[in-house]
């Protein structure tokens, strides 16, 4: 079951790089907390690269100034996701998250099956915002579509 408007987000451990590899439990990441959390269904792969990423960096600091932290979330692994945020000049307030194995992916209900194209089980692009871990919008993008998660899109939204 997809995650909805109004849920708590599930309990999962996530990884990043940062002095080694560091667990990040979801409770600690929004517990108590705004968080906009997007997500790709790969780094380094084209529309990600291109547009996805670069617009949560070129919009950060507009985050920042509503208190909201910014997560980027991607079913691969930690190292993978730190050469893509020093490859794109990701600032360091950005949480660019690990899902390895996609559980937590698969716990939220938005995974992809993308085995057709090499790819296997990967993150649908979204974009979630929460507050104090409860799901207040969600914006699913359509099968080979980007316009709701992105930044511009997501920061219309947000409320005032």
């Amino acid at each position: 079951m997809t995650i909805q408007i109004g849920d708590k987000i599930p309990q999962a451990t996530l990884n990043m790089l940062k002095d080694g590899v560091q667990a990040v439990d979801t409770a600690d990441l929004f517990g108590g907390k705004k968080v906009l959390l997007f997500a790709v269904p790969g780094a380094f792969t084209p529309t990600c690269s291109a547009k996805h990423l670069p617009g949560y960096v070129e919009h950060f600091d507009e985050f920042a100034k509503r208190d909201i932290e910014v997560a980027c979330l991607s079913v691969n692994d930690a190292f993978v996701m730190d050469a893509w945020a020093k490859s794109q000049d990701v600032p360091a307030g950005v949480h660019m998250l690990a899902d390895g194995n996609g559980a937590f992916t698969q716990a939220m209900g938005l995974q992809l099956d993308a085995t057709a194209f090499g790819m296997g089980l990967r993150a649908k692009r979204f974009a979630l915002y929460a507050e104090d871990g409860i799901v207040k919008q969600l914006h699913v993008e359509a099968p080979g579509e980007f316009k709701v998660s992105s930044a511009e899109y997501v920061l219309e939204h947000l409320p005032a």
